[in-house]
């Protein structure tokens, strides 16, 4: 604890904030910026605009929210997720009689 607490470590964390906080400024310039250019279709724009704001939304997250110091926590939440997402989505599909794979090895209508 007392390692987060020294002056020199103060002055870093102010340092990334800062240093983040400019890029989210600069990034929000770039996304105005693009939303007057056109790329060549929606589809570029669409994904222009998507890739300033998955950086953007990457910054937020690993450093405002800290997601990048708690990698374990972090794997072990996904984890689980995306376990419990994988279970839902083939219960529902197997509920629904729509995907063969369930139905051969449960059995069904």
């Amino acid at each position: 604890m007392a390692e987060h607490s020294t002056p020199e470590a103060i002055k870093k964390a102010i340092r990334t904030y800062m240093f983040v906080g400019s890029a989210l400024i600069v990034g929000t310039g770039l996304t105005v910026w693009a939303s007057y250019i056109h790329f060549g279709s929606n589809a570029w724009n669409i994904t222009v605009a998507l890739i300033i704001a998955s950086v953007k939304s990457f910054l937020v997250a690993g450093y405002f929210m800290h997601l990048l110091s708690e990698k374990k926590a972090i794997y072990a939440t996904l984890a689980t997720t995306a376990f419990f997402f994988v279970a839902l989505m083939g219960l529902t599909l197997w509920s629904m009689n729509d995907f063969p794979f369930f139905t051969q090895v449960f059995g069904g209508k």
